[in-house]
């Protein structure tokens, strides 16, 4: 759910595109269960690749009321799991925010990587957060050491009960926080249970936004809607584009309500995500997804499951996008 820098214009585009999120939404809401959950039931983790570990994490503790709970270096096996070897031993973070505490913002340490600029390249660029309220963390946001990028607005030209603000890291990571205004028995997303609680939607960029889509719904059964042609003001002014350009959007949804990928079809003029050899690229650098089992999923993983997270295995794959998606183990009940 996207927000222009500067002009009106660039406004109703990013409208349009989250009008269709909320849209899909209500429809999840109201649609007969599938017969089949899809694979990947939530949002766990979403890690950040930042050159300067500690003062992300300060940003974080400080601004967005996460709590550091775990801190050490990155062990081989985790960086041999990501299919990064010179990760090994770089310092990381794991953090909680007070709503939902078993799902995650982790910050790895990567070498700087000069010149990489959020949202022109393949791969996590976003991480969409349900908030209380976006004008209150506007409020508390806008003299920080984050950069403040859009609204806070309703969106559908104002017309929507959902409202969001978003905002840049020091890593050029982007966050989106959104709510849904509207009564709890008319909302079509979760209500959060914090000021700051929890990442809803992980933002994926590909050159083809189609392949990307139907990659993740036939390969975890995810529903959702195909990519469709949508006017983004923010991607376009970051990728030096008119502000009409049209990218495709679609929406893959995950087994529990309010776990989502959005796909973004980016055009030639993006490029692969520039990285330090063998680390975790830089910005939003992998989401992971619970799942019940590894077993029998047609993926290729970097390296064969492995016992990660206090005895849950864990595997990772690169996704038709360049992404890094990691799948933890965990069954539902």
């Amino acid at each position: 759910m996207r927000f222009p820098l500067t002009s009106r214009r660039l406004y109703a585009a990013a409208f349009a595109c989250a009008a269709v999120i909320a849209a899909s939404a209500s429809a999840q809401e109201t649609a007969p269960q599938a017969a089949v959950d899809p694979l990947l039931t939530r949002i766990k983790i979403a890690t950040v690749g930042a050159a300067d570990v500690a003062a992300t994490e300060a940003l974080y503790e400080k601004w967005l009321d996460f709590k550091t709970f775990e801190r050490g270096t990155v062990s081989e096996a985790m960086a041999k799991s990501w299919g990064t070897p010179n990760t090994a031993g770089k310092a990381f973070v794991t953090m909680r925010g007070q709503g939902t505490p078993d799902v995650y913002l982790r910050v790895v340490a990567v070498d700087p990587v000069p010149g990489y600029k959020a949202m022109t390249t393949f791969g996590w660029n976003s991480i969409e957060t349900l908030v209380e309220d976006p004008d209150a963390v506007y409020a508390k946001l806008k003299d920080s050491p984050f950069r403040h990028v859009g609204g806070p607005a309703n969106l559908s030209g104002g017309t929507s009960p959902i409202r969001a603000v978003q905002f840049k890291g020091l890593a050029e990571e982007i966050f989106y926080f959104t709510a849904d205004t509207s009564p709890i028995d008319k909302a079509v997303l979760p209500r959060a249970k914090a000021f700051i609680d929890r990442p809803f939607i992980m933002v994926l960029a590909g050159p083809d936004a189609d392949a990307v889509s139907k990659f993740y719904t036939e390969k975890f059964l995810m529903k959702g809607y195909p990519p469709r042609p949508v006017a983004i003001g923010i991607i376009a002014e970051a990728q030096g584009l008119p502000a009409d350009h049209e990218f495709p959007l679609g929406l893959a949804r995950a087994a529990e309500p309010g776990n989502n990928i959005e796909i973004d079809g980016y055009p030639p003029s993006a490029t692969v995500r520039p990285r330090a050899d063998g680390q975790l690229p830089p910005g939003v650098a992998m989401a992971s997804f619970n799942v019940n089992s590894l077993d029998g999923l047609d993926i290729d993983f970097i390296a064969p499951p492995a016992n990660l997270y206090g005895g849950k295995r864990a595997a990772t794959f690169v996704g038709p996008a360049g992404e890094l998606t990691e799948l933890i183990e965990d069954p539902r009940p």
